[in-house]
C-alpha cells in the first residue's frame, strides 16, 4: 500500500484524537510509523492500524474503515486539486474510477494496486457497483463513496448487498444519490 494512504490516516487520527493516540496506535500495532508518501508498505500495516484504531475508538473494524474512508476523501481532494471538478456529482465520479482516476493514480504512484469496479447504472441517481480488490477493503471503499457524497452535497444511500467478509463471492453495492451540489 502506498505511503500517502498512511500519511492521510495519520492526519485523520491526529486531527480527531491527537498525536498521542496516533503514537498509541503505532505502539499497539508494533509499527514504526515512518511512512513516506511514495513508499510501498505491506497491506498488513494498514490492517494492524485499523485493528488498533477499532480497539481505541470502540468501533468495529468495518465501521472504522468506513469512517476512515469518509475522512480520507476530502484530504485526497486537497492533495490532488482539480480532480473532482470534472464531475458534476457522486455517480459521475464513481463511474470515472476505472477509466480516469485510477489510471492517474498509477501514473503518480507506479506499482499502486487499485481496485477494479464493475458498474450497472440503474437510474440517473442509482448505480450498482461491484468492488474487486485483492485487499478486500470494501468498507474503506464504502467510506470513500460516502465522502464523495459529502463532497458533492449529496446524501448517499449505500447498501452493501454482498460481501466477501460475509462469505459471498464478491462485494456488491447499491448506491443511490439524493440531493445536489446546488
Amino acid at each position: 500500500m502506498k505511503g500517502v494512504v498512511f500519511n492521510v490516516l495519520e492526519e485523520i487520527v491526529t486531527e480527531h484524537y491527537g498525536t498521542d493516540t496516533w503514537e498509541d496506535l503505532l505502539d499497539h500495532a508494533k509499527l514504526s510509523g515512518a511512512y513516506t508518501s511514495l513508499g510501498n508498505y505491506d497491506d498488513t500495516d494498514m490492517l494492524k492500524l485499523v485493528e488498533a484504531a477499532s480497539a481505541t475508538t470502540g468501533m468495529d473494524e468495518a465501521t472504522c474503515l468506513r469512517w476512515i474512508g469518509r475522512e480520507m476523501l476530502p484530504r485526497f481532494e486537497s492533495i490532488y486539486p482539480g480532480v473532482f471538478e470534472d464531475y458534476p456529482d457522486t455517480i459521475a465520479l464513481l463511474r470515472a474510477l476505472n477509466d480516469v482516476i485510477h489510471p492517474e493514480v498509477t501514473k503518480l504512484y507506479p506499482g499502486a494496486i487499485v481496485p477494479i469496479f464493475h458498474y450497472h447504472r440503474v437510474a440517473e441517481d442509482q448505480l450498482i457497483m461491484e468492488y474487486d480488490s485483492q485487499r478486500q477493503l470494501c468498507s474503506l471503499a464504502h467510506g470513500l463513496m460516502l465522502g464523495a457524497g459529502d463532497r458533492y452535497g449529496q446524501t448517499l444511500r449505500v447498501e452493501h448487498h454482498e460481501c466477501v467478509h460475509r462469505g459471498d463471492a464478491r462485494c456488491l453495492f447499491d448506491i443511490r444519490a439524493e440531493g445536489s451540489i446546488g
